[in-house]
């Protein structure tokens, strides 16, 4: 079955790039209606999967916390996850500055430039530190469910499971309700899933026909040398897993080809977040890491969208000119590190950060209209390369933490429960 829905979300993938082009060559007239048309179909997929994550991420945060026992080991493995991450996001903007200064996409720019005084609209006043600090405390947990606010739900499960863990005679029969509804909720999550190939097929033929493939070529230098650094970002994810976790992490990237697809095809990470917690399932890694790790994850360990920041913002100063000192350029690095935490999955939302950071170093917010047109492609491989680093992260942690067991085949029926390692013999204490 796995198999047969990685190939339909190709077979969906190349019918999209081809209706797209035919629309956009045949019908100039009401390319952009039509594509809005057909972009509803992946609209609604993407609503379907944002309805199914508060629950998922609550359900099995709490149960997977629940059941670690100590709050000793939870600091442990928070501070595991932690350290990795800020390594992480300084590898992944580190390497955007370096290669944007190797590449030089911007200097000589052939195109023509944006009036400086030209607005993007993005709302650049709406990421700050003090922002973001009071952010990370939801005023209702009703609302940040229903808002989607992946850290805040993380905030409260935390709190909530640490909780039960102090009154464990009065929440066991919580704690089994709690697991009940994972179970509940994954197995809605295979329901949702279906509707994947559907929705690839939409984005990827909406995207084309409003755009056309000939945008590309305007910027091509640009797309050309970002994507290179892309790659070397994976290759750079590739060894290190190799050497953390061994050979058997080749079995981790086929596991994680379907959510790849999902992320790179809708140009959402958030969008693959189910299929990439029951690859990690079926991998070996405990649910108790994996539902505490992945959510972080989505807020604080976001590589393919930090390493897009340092190397968009350095080339909007390159195309206009604006000699920036290695200082300057470190400084920038260190208000992305900061700025870019807390960014959802959410298509396109590292342009605001972007325009933010711009700001602070005085250099043209308008220069982002000159890449607004292309960056649902790049956003592609963005989200695509969260995914990767999502998961290795959340790997590695299990393997550290001795709870990386061995690979697990799910079948339609077969869902790991928060508490326990694939392939653990279930305990009948509490339920």
């Amino acid at each position: 079955m796995s198999n047969r829905f990685t190939q339909y979300i190709l077979i969906a993938m190349v019918l999209g790039i081809v209706m797209g082009t035919l629309i956009f060559n045949l019908m100039p007239d009401s390319r952009v209606e039509l594509g809005n048309d057909i972009n509803l179909i992946a609209m609604l997929f993407l609503r379907l999967i944002k309805m199914i994550i508060a629950p998922l991420v609550f359900a099995t945060l709490v149960g997977g916390i629940a059941h670690m026992g100590s709050g000793a080991k939870l600091g442990r493995i928070f501070a595991k996850t932690m350290g990795w991450f800020i390594s992480a996001s300084f590898v992944s903007l580190l390497l955007g500055l370096v290669m944007v200064n190797l590449l030089q996409p911007g200097a000589n720019f052939p195109g023509t430039l944006p009036d400086k005084s030209q607005s993007t609209g993005l709302p650049v006043s709406a990421f700050s530190v003090e922002k973001f600090l009071t952010h990370l405390i939801p005023t209702s947990i009703a609302d940040a469910m229903a808002q989607n606010e992946i850290l805040q739900i993380v905030i409260f499960a935390v709190f909530f499971s640490v909780a039960m863990g102090a009154l464990p005679e009065r929440s066991k029969q919580l704690l089994s309700l709690i697991d009940d509804v994972a179970h509940i909720m994954l197995k809605v999550t295979s329901y949702v899933m279906l509707f994947a190939p559907v929705a690839v097929w939409a984005a990827i033929t909406a995207t084309v026909a409003k755009n056309g493939l000939a945008v590309l070529w305007k910027l091509i230098v640009f797309m050309g040398g970002f994507y290179f650094s892309l790659f070397i970002l994976w290759a750079i994810l590739v060894v290190v897993g190799f050497v953390v976790i061994g050979p058997r992490y080749s079995h981790l990237l086929k596991l994680i080809r379907e959510p790849l697809m999902i992320a790179f095809s809708t140009a959402s990470s958030e969008a693959a977040y189910p299929k990439t917690l029951e690859g990690l399932n079926r991998f070996g890694a405990s649910s108790r890491i994996s539902s505490f790790v992945l959510p972080l994850g989505y807020s604080f360990n976001l590589d393919g969208t930090m390493m897009y920041c340092t190397f968009a913002s350095i080339f909007i100063a390159q195309t206009y000119k604006i000699d920036m000192s290695l200082g300057t350029q470190l400084a920038m690095l260190a208000t992305l590190m900061v700025t870019s935490k807390g960014v959802a999955g959410v298509p396109r939302a590292s342009l605001v950060v972007i325009a933010s950071t711009l700001s602070q170093f005085n250099i043209p917010e308008a220069g982002l209209l000159m890449i607004m047109g292309i960056d649902t492609f790049l956003d592609m491989g963005r989200s695509a390369t969260n995914v990767i680093g999502n998961t290795l992260a959340t790997s590695v942690v299990a393997k550290w933490e001795g709870e990386l067991g061995p690979e697990h085949a799910l079948g339609p029926s077969d869902v790991v429960p928060p508490g326990m390692v694939p392939g653990e013999v279930p305990a009948m204490a509490g339920h």
